[in-house]
């Protein structure tokens, strides 16, 4: 008989969470240790990591990583052969035309946005694929479904990482290692300081959400830890939207009947 107390539980089960200094990869790593998971909190700043890993408390672990230095990458994964879930949150993004953004921009865009969830999942799924178990979680975004102008490298990028992930839940899949995408609509992060600066702009981004209002990071948390449990133990390749109705509404008119 299922278990329907315990399909949100990770007791003991290790999840590394890449990103893990701020934003939604430090709410991942907060929500995946209460409920039970020993967590590896990993990003580049070691002193944000080892903060985020001090609160999550219950034997949680800081570790440093660059993403872009596939020998950092390799070493995290060699470091925990024994992962359960592995959550990539990094992004950036460069808000400009595509005719005036530069080949430096657009690699930096790429690297950090889909490189490297590619050598993460090259990096920890051959272990999950041994073990014939695991989770892999990325994130996308709404934009890669609706765009807008300046965002066309991002969501390149972010569309791109969903056909990557399905590829490796299709790839993956038979050994018993699920891959799947959270696409998050507009949270209040570091990464979107400059929207929030300009009032105007702030509060069209809120309107177009069902609640209008934008998301905080620990709104984005519930989805992570349902994917890595037994709660979504038939879940694979799937694009699970967190953003607010964004992407399901018009929103150009509110109708009077």
């Amino acid at each position: 008989m299922t278990d329907y107390a315990g399909l949100f539980r990770l007791d003991g089960r290790r999840a590394v969470v890449v990103g893990a200094g701020s934003g939604i990869g430090r709410e991942s790593a907060l929500a995946l240790a209460a409920h039970g998971a020993v967590v590896v909190c990993a990003d580049r700043d070691a002193d944000a990591a080892a903060a985020t890993a001090q609160h999550a408390g219950g034997g949680a672990a800081a570790h440093q990583v660059d993403v872009l230095d596939i020998d950092s990458v390799r070493s995290l994964a060699e470091a925990f052969p024994d992962t359960h879930a592995l959550v990539v949150t990094p992004a950036t993004n460069v808000r400009k035309r595509i005719v005036d953004y530069t080949h430096d921009e657009f690699d930096r865009v790429v690297s950090l946005n889909l490189r490297a969830s590619f050598d993460l999942v090259r990096a920890f799924g051959p272990t999950m694929v041994a073990r014939g178990a695991g989770s892999i979680i990325g994130f996308s975004s709404i934009r890669g479904t609706v765009v807008e102008p300046g965002q066309g490298v991002y969501a390149a990028t972010k569309a791109g990482l969903v056909q990557l992930l399905r590829t490796a839940a299709a790839e993956l899949g038979p050994a018993g290692v699920r891959v799947n995408a959270v696409a998050p609509g507009v949270v209040e992060t570091p990464l979107t300081e400059q929207i929030k600066a300009n009032p105007q702009w702030y509060q069209a981004y809120a309107a177009k959400s069902a609640f209008g209002r934008w998301a905080q990071p620990s709104e984005l948390a519930g989805a992570v830890v349902f994917l890595a449990s037994d709660a979504s133990t038939f879940v694979t390749g799937a694009v699970i939207n967190v953003d607010g109705g964004w992407t399901a509404i018009d929103g150009r008119f509110d109708p009077p009947a």
